[in-house]
């Protein structure tokens, strides 16, 4: 099975996750290729629009954590910084139709995209506190700066899921539809923005993000350089020996006994 799927039509390259029975979770393989087929996109004129989703009950669930445990980020180039320079680089609108599961990436990434679609049953969660890990896509700039500090404090200290229509009151999706209604109405707005004039698009999308690509890519130097670090600490090694055996982490372990006072 590919685990991305690609299907043009009327200027709109569909992209779809499609590893159902994994929840979508990304491995590094599927992040060079999402990376390759963006830098292809944003070359390609004949290509106007880019619409995401997930195949089965979930959008993505983010990184796959066995494959991501083998294969950790390391500093300098990776599948995963490939593809967030790409989106940094990216163009075209991209538009993304979002449901059940949208974790860490699979929320992350979403702040690249110029249209954000939620179905009302969809559950957002950037937990990478809870794998002892950082965030990532340039996402410590990006929510702060479209959410607030305080908001955005809560959604990363906490690493706790949040809903659809809190997502909309934060201003990370555009629109909180209908299951039935999510995927026709992303790809209706796909389409109607693939018959805009192709060349002025570009330059709103430059324009309306020039401040934010300097400063995201900043976040994502500073982030690529905490990760390699935390990735490889004990907390992390607790945390993913926590995931596999179905367990809450016990992060007060690692830390340093208290000297005892002679009496």
């Amino acid at each position: 099975m590919t685990d991305i799927l690609t299907e043009f039509s009327d200027g709109v390259l569909r992209v779809e996750l499609n590893r159902p029975e994994k929840k979508n979770a990304l491995t590094g393989a599927m992040y060079a290729r999402l990376a390759e087929i963006h830098d292809e996109a944003d070359k390609d004129e004949t290509v106007r629009v880019v619409l995401w989703h997930g195949a089965g009950d979930s959008f993505s669930a983010g990184n796959d954590i066995g494959d991501f445990q083998t294969n950790p980020p390391k500093a300098g180039d990776s599948p995963q910084a490939r593809l967030t320079e790409a989106l940094i680089n990216f163009g075209k609108p991209i538009v993304a139709a979002v449901h059940g599961s949208a974790v860490g990436g699979g929320t992350t990434m979403l702040t690249h995209c110029d249209f954000v679609f939620a179905s009302e049953n969809t559950r957002f969660q950037v937990p990478f506190i809870n794998l002892a890990l950082t965030p990532e896509f340039g996402s410590s700039f990006a929510i702060p700066e479209r959410v607030g500090y305080l908001r955005a404090a809560e959604l990363f200290f906490l690493g706790e899921p949040f809903n659809a229509a809190h997502a909309a009151e934060l201003g990370l999706v555009t629109r909180v539809l209908p299951e039935p209604a999510l995927l026709p109405t992303a790809t209706a707005i796909a389409r109607k923005l693939a018959a805009k004039p192709a060349g002025t698009l570009r330059t709103h999308k430059r324009l309306l993000k020039r401040g934010f690509v300097g400063q995201v890519r900043e976040a994502v130097e500073a982030e690529a350089k905490e990760f390699v670090e935390r990735v490889r600490s004990a907390e992390a090694k607790e945390a993913f020996s926590a995931f596999f055996e179905k367990r809450a982490p016990n992060f007060r372990k690692l830390e340093p006994a208290p000297e005892r006072k002679a009496a």
